[in-house]
């Protein structure tokens, strides 16, 4: 997701999808331990899109 992507959306959506990406990347470090992941970048994709929707969400709760 590009961050305008994000930042179009509203707080309840960014917290979902946030909520969504964390599960998802727990699932890709089990995958992971257990030597069966297909894709080892997707980790550190998930891993940016979180901090996105987190800098969106602290720039929004500053101003």
């Amino acid at each position: 997701m590009k961050y305008n992507e994000l930042k179009a959306m509203n707080n309840d959506e960014l917290l979902v999808k946030e909520t969504d990406f964390r599960k998802e990347i727990f699932n890709l470090i089990v995958q992971k331990s257990l030597g069966s992941l297909e894709n080892p970048k997707r980790v550190k994709t998930v891993k940016k899109y979180i901090a996105r929707i987190k800098t969106i969400l602290n720039e929004r709760g500053r101003g």
